[in-house]
């Protein structure tokens, strides 16, 4: 059985039904043309000037958004590939699964979060869903746009917290970014309830598909790994000269509160273990570049290998869509904390990076209020229609957080300038 063949007819069924494409253009699946309308979406683009972990302008070097989303579909489509569930549809989600972030990452979110409360809140996988079948102009159906209109099983791909925010568990511990989550996580707000529903329709409960906790672990290998990288090659960490001690404390805090020393200890010298771990101090040379990006290939085949190998082990599959769950193994989720601990200590806990984020969730209050007052005048032409329709104060108040979302750091800056001078 081919892997197309795993897949039915309602996987791939869109909640508008599309004609068939022209004779002459080159066949595609439904699952390569979903991939091909999140690549050429506008707010894929934005991404390339969204802050990842530091402001895209901060460094050459440093990661974006749309870097990061890069890096993260190249390791989720490995894996699916070598799970057998299908590669198009867990790619897809890995490049849509930053779309809904507003200027700033988390630190962004956690702002438009709490200017939201009396309109349904916002949290960036919710604002994703949103983007995908409602804010991201390709196909209208009776009712309007239901934007780009994807397939069913890429959408639920797309859906990391299948849950409104009344279900959403109590926030704690840190985003990626090492900014304290503030922010509940649930995946959609509830006047997108249609669509979540047509997209989970025949699923009980808030269980994650296959390809969506493909894309998850992706996302999280590939941050772990290369924020270390970043922060080696900015010369913020230095892997031959630990604390050890100072970074136990930071990895519980952080990331693995139940983990001790001891196991913390082994799961390292595991890693140290390594052909590829350095030996001696990055020096900014061709060579020891290149010594990085063995480390970082590595780390990340040894992640995602356990959990193939795991996964494979605990079922029969097959491994795709409802029918099975990946599974991770403890060391493997023990070594992932202490790369993200590493970070967190050398890198994001710095008084000048706290200090810019305080400035950052300021700067998104008083510019969502500017916003506010000054109504449809103040917004991009794509939002006017969403302002002149909407029927209360709660929906009008969900267009501005609509349009503060939508923009790139750079932008939420100078719009910022424009309205507050």
């Amino acid at each position: 059985m081919s892997i197309e063949d795993l897949y039915g007819e309602a996987d791939r069924e869109r909640l508008v039904a599309e004609p068939p494409k022209r004779v002459d253009a080159p066949v595609r699946t439904a699952f390569e043309r979903d991939r091909a309308r999140v690549v050429h979406a506008a707010a894929s683009r934005r991404l390339a000037a969204k802050t990842q972990v530091v402001g895209p302008q901060s460094d050459d070097f440093v990661r974006n958004r749309l870097t990061h989303s890069l890096e993260v579909a190249q390791v989720a489509r490995d894996l699916a590939r070598a799970l057998g569930c299908h590669p198009d549809v867990t790619e897809t989600a890995a490049l849509a699964h930053d779309l809904g972030h507003p200027p700033f990452g988390h630190n962004g979110e956690r702002a438009l979060a709490g200017l939201s409360q009396d309109c349904g809140g916002f949290e960036g996988n919710a604002q994703t869903l949103r983007l995908l079948t409602r804010l991201e102009a390709k196909t209208f159906g009776a009712d309007g746009s239901v934007g780009l209109n994807l397939t069913r099983a890429t959408l639920d791909a797309c859906t990391k917290y299948p849950w409104t925010r009344d279900l959403a568990a109590d926030p704690g511990g840190v985003h990626a970014d090492g900014s304290p989550r503030f922010v509940v996580k649930f995946g959609v707000y509830d006047d997108d309830r249609l669509v979540f529903d047509w997209l989970r329709q025949g699923i009980d409960g808030t269980r994650k598909c296959l390809e969506a906790q493909v894309m998850d672990l992706a996302d999280d290998v590939a941050y772990s790994v290369h924020d270390v990288e970043d922060g080696i090659v900015a010369d913020r960490l230095d892997l031959t000269r630990l604390d050890l001690d100072a970074l136990w404390e930071t990895v519980r805090a952080w990331y693995l509160p139940d983990s001790d020393d001891a196991e913390l200890a082994a799961a390292l010298a595991s890693m140290r273990g390594q052909e590829s771990w350095p030996r001696a101090p990055y020096d900014g040379s061709r060579r020891s570049l290149a010594a990085i990006k063995n480390l970082t290939s590595d780390l990340v085949g040894r992640f995602c290998g356990s959990v193939q190998t795991a996964t494979f082990a605990a079922s029969d599959g097959p491994f795709v869509r409802h029918a099975a769950d990946l599974v991770v193994p403890r060391e493997t989720e023990i070594e992932i904390g202490i790369l993200k601990g590493i970070a967190a200590h050398y890198v994001m806990q710095a008084q000048d990076r706290v200090d810019l984020m305080e400035r950052q969730r300021s700067l998104m209050a008083e510019l969502f209020e500017a916003l506010w007052r000054l109504g449809p005048s103040g917004l991009d032409p794509s939002f006017i229609d969403d302002w002149q329709v909407a029927q209360d104060d709660a929906a009008r108040r969900r267009v501005i957080v609509d349009q503060v979302a939508s923009y790139t750091d750079a932008r939420a800056i100078n719009r910022h300038a424009e309205l507050t001078r």
